[in-house]
């Protein structure tokens, strides 16, 4: 019998969200997080956004200065229903 796993929340469109109305590309963003000391290229952020893959603190942390944002920004709608708690 084969199990499918539920796929997790993320946090992708919060991330296209603030992004966008920064006017950033993800190029220029990815160029701004490099230019901050975080190695991160176009094609891995483009899988933050996604939900591909999870995103690294470090990132997040640099996100929230860059955007000037509090943390719930980034979580803003994720909060699970009662029924799943």
């Amino acid at each position: 019998m084969e199990q499918k796993l539920r796929r997790d929340r993320h946090m992708g469109a919060n991330l296209r969200t603030l992004r966008k109305r920064a006017g950033l590309s993800q190029e220029k963003l990815c160029a701004e997080l490099q230019r901050r000391g975080c190695d991160i290229g176009r094609t891995t952020y483009e899988k933050y956004e996604s939900g591909e893959l999870n995103i690294r603190i470090s990132v997040l942390i640099e996100l929230k200065h860059l955007y000037r944002c509090d943390y719930s920004a980034f979580f803003e709608g994720l909060e699970a229903p009662e029924g799943d708690l």
